[in-house]
């Protein structure tokens, strides 16, 4: 049983934690797509965590956690990563690393902040985490694969071949010190030391895995606003977003995914640039920022301060739609607890037109919200189990937005704790 689970929206929607409840059930979770750039926080008995490259289903000793061929893998951050972990009382996960994973290389970093700072005001709000560089050199063909590592000789004429391209770029165009190919080999030699005693054909081992009826969950990064084809270009991740690229990320066969659960936050958060139509500013973005999360909304790779706005319909019906979602998870409904009554984005004003279908991003610059706002619930909701003994009024907001999305929120989060769950039988199947 194949399982995933993605982001309906911009990202930090959740997804950690979400992985880390369903990981308890499952026997392997993979990392499909992206690199460093964005990171899940989770909270557990070990305390809290911020995982940017590994799963989060690495706090199990049950579990086997994958990097699949489809990620960014930056290999001494993974290192520095597992360390993290371990030096903190986490006992030592079971990792593999495909060997068709590619690698981010120390140029793509460097590659990354000049482009930023070259662009100046016109930037794409980038984590410099070397992202673009990346997937740019892996479809032109130029990237490094983890399986190039024990070819000494291959290496060795590849990396010659590259840095001589880079180099025209980094003298002409960026005005920067050059690359020392020798230098670069011996960090390549590095690399192998460290991941080699990890490196797996992942999508045979996953075969096998599907074959003995192991249950397997593929862990998305970011959401579907950031993929490259059907999120808010220009201003996206460079990996698909989706959940029907982790059957490629991971090396599977599409049909094997059986539930894709998306998860949306019950107010919007965003990280970089980039159009955002429910965001809100000043001291009312301020307060719920302060309150959102565990212990506020700030970006887990970056800590820059996420921009704020209310429930978006819009943006999470075209999200779950994108994502092939069988089960919708929503998650932080606690925070908005303080509020007396709610604003939802149920529409968009775009040119004196109201669409409730998600547009282009040249229509997206221009559209305004439609706001319907709905009755607080004035009290902590931490702490419910059953989705009964929730506030009327707080279920009334559930039960609104799930009409609206049209797909079934089957999981309500009210805290940051795994155990900070409500399972929701009465959820309307489509």
């Amino acid at each position: 049983m194949v399982k995933a689970v993605v982001g309906a929206n911009w990202g930090d929607e959740g997804k950690g934690k979400i992985t880390d409840m369903l990981a308890q059930q499952a026997d392997i979770i993979i990392r499909f797509q992206g690199g460093a750039n964005a990171g899940h926080t989770i909270v557990n008995k070990y305390g809290k965590f911020a995982l940017h490259t590994l799963p989060s289903g690495v706090f199990y000793d049950h579990t086997t956690s994958i990097i699949g061929n489809g990620v960014a893998l930056n290999i001494p951050l993974l290192f520095k990563e597992i360390k993290s972990i371990t030096d903190r009382n986490v006992p030592m996960p079971k990792i593999l690393v495909s060997d068709r994973a590619q690698m981010v290389m120390p140029y793509h970093i460097l590659l990354d902040a000049y482009e930023e700072e070259r662009l100046g005001g016109k930037s794409f709000g980038s984590t410099k985490s070397g992202i673009a560089p990346f997937y740019s050199d892996k479809y032109a063909k130029i990237g490094f694969q983890v399986s190039e590592l024990f070819d000494e000789e291959v290496l060795k004429d590849k990396v010659d071949r590259v840095c001589e391209q880079k180099n025209i770029l980094l003298q002409h165009m960026y005005h920067k010190p050059l690359i020392d190919p020798d230098e670069l080999l011996e960090t390549l030699r590095e690399y192998k030391k460290m991941v080699e005693p990890y490196v797996c054909n992942v999508s045979l081992y996953l075969d096998q895995a599907i074959k003995a009826g192991k249950t397997i969950l593929l862990e998305g990064q970011l959401g579907t606003l950031k993929d490259p084809d059907h999120g808010i270009y220009p201003m996206v991740t460079s990996s698909s977003t989706l959940a029907a690229y982790g059957a490629i990320g991971a090396g599977i066969p599409p049909y094997e995914i059986k539930e894709v659960i998306t998860v949306c936050k019950a107010y919007s958060s965003a990280v970089g640039a980039g159009a955002f139509v429910s965001e809100i500013f000043g001291d009312e973005a301020d307060e719920l920022r302060r309150r959102g999360g565990d212990g506020g909304e700030f970006g887990a790779t970056t800590g820059r301060p996420r921009r704020m706005g209310w429930f978006d319909c819009v943006a999470s019906k075209y999200g779950c739609r994108l994502q092939g979602t069988t089960d919708v998870a929503f998650t932080v409904l606690d925070v908005l607890g303080y509020l007396d009554e709610i604003p939802v984005c149920v529409g968009y004003e775009i040119d004196g037109e109201v669409t409730t279908d998600f547009p282009v991003t040249y229509k997206l610059e221009k559209a305004k919200p439609v706001l319907k706002k709905l009755p607080g619930w004035k009290c902590d909701i931490r702490g419910i189990k059953s989705y009964e003994e929730l506030p009327e009024n707080c279920r009334k907001y559930v039960e609104f937005i799930e009409e609206q999305i049209g797909f079934p929120i089957t999981m309500v989060s009210n805290g940051p704790g795994r155990e900070d769950i409500i399972y929701r039988k009465s959820a309307v199947r489509r």
